[in-house]
């Protein structure tokens, strides 16, 4: 298992040398990935079918609990098989949309990198593996959104969809973190198996912080911005991240925790409430639009808000129906997807009020996307149809408020409707117009795809049996008991639910017939934007952004007398508070040892030192009375015996003075950067600083010294470390992590002297 989640890191690490045989038919090999996985969970289905749940351990951080825990039920397989299944298809179209991209092998890196991100999220055990895979899928997705890079668009969408879903992640990081404290596990199966978690006082913060991270990865209203200008991305990766995968992770964060989270008030009223505004918000939004992939992205959206509103529900037919739309609109939205982007490539054009009659030159893709609108619609013998029964047998049986739930589904299912017509019928009906005449069908590898997802939702529609007992149900039993809910079929017979999924075709075909898409209506809604929640962020961040130019010009001026200043009046105050909630300063003569002849001389020396530094008018000079200073601590600590320190001091030092000679000799004449002001304000801060490091200095003198860590490394260091030096077995073994960091930043801080040192600046001719 674990190398099936690695594989596409593995793949996306081995593109970056091989990048340049991906010319010619090479590209198909990269199919082979997807492929190979989706046939490998495959093989899982039988086993998941009886109920049964496959776990997998890797040890990973042993001492701190945490583990590289994967395991596969019915929630986890389903999307995986949507990963792998439509990831598949997905690359194969890539191969014939992307030909001889200049970075092409970018491209299925990439693409790679986000499959392997999403399989270890769906699978992981570990909540705190699942972020790093659920911070990975935010990121490979940053650059698929962004991959025109030349496209100031494209990469504003990319740094827009990176800062809400960053955010987020921000937000889940803190839930999962005090998910752990609560549960005192890291482990989602053991968590479930744990006590419930909704009596505790934090459980209000958990659900805030949990909902945060799960809304904005699939786009709730009112963060749900970030989906539709993530549009500026390729055809292919709106495909694979906006319809069938990124955004449904969110989706199944919902659903894993939901045994665990859910049966409570808020949790329901939360996703009722969210989900029920997204889902008709984005589908009123969705008549207003006329670019093809608009469309598309808003009646996402709404999709996703039923999603969340039928797991907010909380019933048995609300979780079944919820797993069955997560596969039927996996399907028809992957269909329109593709062929929005085949007519663009083929035609340069998605504005479907000049879009007509491409039926005659792309026939195939207008079956595509004839059976895709019907699965939107749901047509009856379509997996649409089954889909949206269930949602009205969802809620039809919520008690009071069914019938307002119902009527919000059913206003939603009118909308979604006419924006798959509008998609996957307008543009293939009608007179072909002069301009598109030249127009061609692609190759397979374009209208294959489509095609045979929108058969596979009509063969779905047909045989619901083969969805029903090996995908829907125990997908569905991984949020709770769905005991006693009826088989899937074409015929449940006459009923409510029939007549409302008659109405919903009626009065969608209606709209579809007597609205057609305009400018007039677009520019109208455009309006509105000024109070967009996309605007008021874009506020947000213009208050943040000159926040930070006054902070910035204000601390982080480039002047190092400044941020010293600023270091030492923050410790002025953090130390003069803890002195003011009461020291004990008392003084035991005892404990001091003699004060000796030289001790007394030495002092005086350095005193005398430090006022010539402070008052000389020359660098050289100021340098050398400072070393004086250093020489003098080192004689300090030869006289109580510690001749180390003292040969540590004496080589530090001396290397200090000869660099700054080195650098200083060559700086300009001395120049007065301050006045008397400033010199008395540094003076009075050095002063209240050293007398509160002596005040600290002797307090500490008056507390009980312990010896347990120094008795702990002299137990140990020959033990565990095998040496007999104390102190470098401490640098090298117990603090070696320390160590190498610090190594590394000097090594850094070398190459960049090395470089400022080597830079030359060459006019521009």
């Amino acid at each position: 298992m674990l190398l099936a989640v690695l594989a596409g890191f593995i793949v996306a690490f081995l593109l970056v040398p091989a990048g340049r045989f991906l010319k010619g038919r090479y590209p198909a090999l990269l199919v082979l990935l997807p492929l190979g996985l989706f046939i490998y969970f495959l093989g899982f289905i039988p086993r998941i079918s009886e109920g049964n749940t496959i776990h997998y351990h890797y040890p990973w951080v042993p001492s701190s609990g945490i583990h590289m825990n994967f395991f596969v039920d019915g929630l986890s397989l389903l999307f995986c098989l949507l990963i792998t299944g439509i990831g598949t298809l997905v690359f194969l179209y890539s191969i014939a949309y992307m030909k001889e991209h200049a970075y092409l092998s970018r491209f299925f890196a990439y693409m790679s990198m986000f499959m392997a991100s999403m399989l270890g999220l769906v699978l992981s055990d570990n909540i705190l593996s699942l972020f790093v895979f659920w911070e990975l899928t935010s990121i490979s997705s940053f650059f698929l959104i962004g991959f025109n890079n030349k496209s100031k668009a494209a990469r504003k969408a990319a740094l827009t969809a990176l800062s809400i879903t960053g955010g987020g992640g921000f937000l889940l990081l803190a839930g999962f973190v005090l998910l752990g404290y609560m549960t005192n596990s890291y482990s989602i199966q053991e968590m479930l198996q744990g006590p419930a978690v909704q009596a505790h006082a934090m459980y209000p913060w958990l659900l805030f912080f949990m909902l945060g991270g799960a809304f904005t990865k699939s786009a709730q209203f009112p963060l749900h911005f970030w989906l539709p200008s993530a549009m500026q991305a390729p055809a292919p990766v709106s495909t694979y991240l906006h319809s069938a995968t990124m955004v449904k992770a969110g989706i199944y964060l919902l659903a894993r925790l939901t045994p665990l989270l859910g049966d409570h008030i808020i949790w329901s009223s939360a996703l009722i409430i969210t989900g029920g505004v997204t889902m008709v918000y984005a589908a009123v939004q969705s008549l207003f639009r006329t670019d093809l992939k608009s469309v598309l992205a808003y009646s996402t959206i709404s999709a996703l808000g039923i999603l969340v509103f039928l797991i907010g529900l909380g019933t048995p037919a609300a979780y079944l129906a919820a797993m069955v739309f997560i596969l039927v609109h996996a399907l028809y939205k992957a269909t329109l997807f593709l062929i929005t982007g085949i007519i663009d490539h083929q035609v340069h054009n998605r504005n479907i009020t000049k879009l007509a009659g491409l039926r005659k030159v792309m026939p195939l893709v207008a079956v595509a996307g004839l059976l895709a609108a019907l699965s939107s619609a749901g047509l009856p013998l379509t997996s649409g149809f089954i889909g949206k029964d269930l949602i009205y047998e969802a809620t039809l049986r919520n008690g009071w408020q069914s019938w307002t739930q119902t009527g919000l589904a059913v206003l939603t299912n009118i909308l979604l409707l006419y924006a798959g017509f509008q998609a996957g019928i307008r543009p293939f009906r009608g007179t072909l117009p002069q301009a598109f005449q030249q127009a061609k069908q692609p190759g397979i590898f374009m209208w294959g795809p489509p095609l045979l997802l929108g058969i596979l939702g009509l063969v779905f529609g047909l045989f619901p049996a083969l969805i029903d007992g090996a995908l829907a149900r125990p997908a569905a039993q991984a949020l709770g008991d769905i005991a006693g809910q009826p088989a899937l079929k074409i015929w449940h017979g006459f009923g409510t639910v029939l007549l409302l999924s008659l109405s919903t075709l009626a009065a969608g075909t209606l709209l579809y017939v007597s609205l057609r898409p305009t400018e007039q209506r677009q520019a109208w809604i455009h309006r509105l934007n000024r109070v967009s929640p996309q605007r008021l962020l874009y506020r947000i961040t213009r208050l943040f952004r000159s926040f930070a130019r006054f902070y910035t010009r204000t601390l982080q001026n480039g002047y190092l007398r400044v941020y010293l200043l600023t270091i030492l009046c923050f410790a002025i105050l953090l130390l003069g508070y803890k002195l003011y909630l009461g020291v004990d300063l008392s003084m035991s003569h005892i404990k001091f040892s003699p004060v000796t002849f030289y001790e007394i001389m030495i002092l005086l020396v350095m005193a005398a030192a430090i006022l010539y530094a402070v008052f000389s008018r020359s660098r050289l000079t100021a340098v050398a009375a400072l070393s004086v200073v250093g020489y003098s601590i080192c004689l300090l600590f030869v006289f109580f015996s510690a001749p180390d320190l003292a040969m540590t001091q004496f080589t530090i030092d001396t290397l200090t003075v000869v660099l700054f000679v080195l650098v200083l000799f060559r700086l300009p004449p001395y120049l007065q950067f301050t006045n008397n002001r400033d010199r008395i304000r540094d003076g009075i801060v050095a002063i209240t600083f050293g007398t509160l490091i002596s005040v600290i200095a002797l307090q500490v003198l008056n507390e009980p010294p312990s010896r347990d860590i120094s008795h702990f490394y002299g137990d140990n260091a020959y033990m565990l470390g095998k040496g007999k030096n104390v102190v470098n077995v401490i640098l090298v073994d117990f603090r070696g992590l320390d160590t190498m960091v610090e190594i590394t930043v000097l090594t850094i801080a070398a190459i960049g002297v090395y470089s400022l040192l080597k830079l030359k600046f060459l006019k521009e001719e």
